[in-house]
């Protein structure tokens, strides 16, 4: 099969998942949805209108056709959902836009490996052009999760002061809301930005441990579920809510303490697994690219078990084995507090 096919048929299949995926997910009529549009950070509406010739995001931004496929996917549990893991991750993209990047990614890497087999001519394999099709997929999702885990991070390290600040606000004879506004202004992102998401919720009508159970949805931080339930059950029967913030605050301090000191002495053991799991991986490759003769005997057809290549399947086993010894120091090291 030439590769041009081949890539053609990977990025025709991968659009393919990605509409049938819009398609069989059921639509998404909950209030909290329809909310996310006046409780966003976005300013589209302040922003002058482009003259055409602006760069080409603001091109892609004006087409009509991404206008009405974000329309179509903002109906859709999908939609909302893919909406939910963008916000959480803090990037500011449409749905639909976001599709088409993932789309161009599964598209693109194989594109740009076949141009660089010119040079490389390892990379025309399609055996590689698949690998780089699954690369491709995997990317998009791979950066939103770990600008998710950047941004939890942060929240949760600013959280203990915000704690705080809220104590003393309402010490001071402040009301909640009030306290909150306080945090809007003296604090940096994320914690300003979701926390100015909880007022503008509340001022759109929404009652107030709604819109706090919303920013634990959003955020979903263990510390932050534990300060919105003391809230609650505050609200619900009543007591000293400074103290209880104080003790909240105390509490969080002592857990970041104590996961950052885990956290360096598990520095080596999460090293020697990714050196466990993806040295050889790299390895390989580099042989593979450097000097393709070197790794062809292991896809021999003449040395096969069942018709499959022995060296297919020593290669499939090696990963499981480095899969499966990877997910066990993980499991070593993740120690919970």
């Amino acid at each position: 099969m030439s590769p041009t096919i081949l890539v053609a048929a990977v990025a025709a299949l991968a659009i393919l998942l990605i509409a049938l995926g819009i398609a069989t997910s059921g639509r998404g009529t909950d209030i909290t949805a329809r909310l996310e549009r006046y409780a966003s950070d976005r300013k589209d509406a302040a922003k002058p209108a482009s003259t055409g010739q602006g760069p080409i995001s603001d091109l892609i931004a004006q087409s009509s056709a991404i206008a009405a496929l974000n329309r179509v996917v903002e109906q859709r549990d999908f939609g909302a959902n893919l909406s939910r893991e963008l916000a959480r991750a803090d990037l500011k993209l449409k749905v639909s836009e976001y599709l088409f990047i993932w789309a161009a990614a599964i598209v693109g890497v194989p594109v740009g490996m076949f141009i660089f087999g010119f040079f490389f001519p390892a990379l025309h394999n399609p055996i590689v052009l698949l690998i780089g099709a699954v690369l491709g997929f995997f990317l998009p999702r791979f950066y939103v999760k770990r600008r998710q885990g950047g941004r939890l991070n942060s929240f949760n390290k600013q959280l203990p002061d915000t704690i705080t600040l809220l104590a003393n606000a309402l010490r001071a004879g402040s009301s909640f809301l009030q306290a909150i506004e306080l945090v809007v202004r003296e604090s940096r992102p994320p914690i300003s930005t979701e926390f100015q998401r909880v007022i503008r919720e509340v001022n759109l009508g929404l009652p107030f441990e709604q819109a706090l159970e919303n920013m634990v949805r959003r955020v979903e931080s263990e510390d932050l579920d534990l300060m919105a339930t003391a809230i609650s059950i505050q609200y619900q029967v009543g007591g000293n809510l400074a103290e209880i913030l104080d003790s909240i605050a105390y509490t969080i301090r002592e857990r970041v303490r104590i996961k950052g000191e885990i956290r360096t002495l598990t520095a080596q053991q999460r090293i020697s697994g990714y050196v466990v799991a993806f040295l050889p991986i790299g390895l390989a490759g580099f042989l593979f690219i450097i000097a393709p003769s070197f790794m062809q005997p292991m896809f021999d057809p003449a040395v096969n078990i069942s018709g499959i290549p022995t060296g297919i399947i020593l290669i499939g086993v090696g990963l499981t084995m480095m899969f499966i010894g990877f997910m066990f120091i993980r499991k070593i090291v993740d120690i919970e507090v």
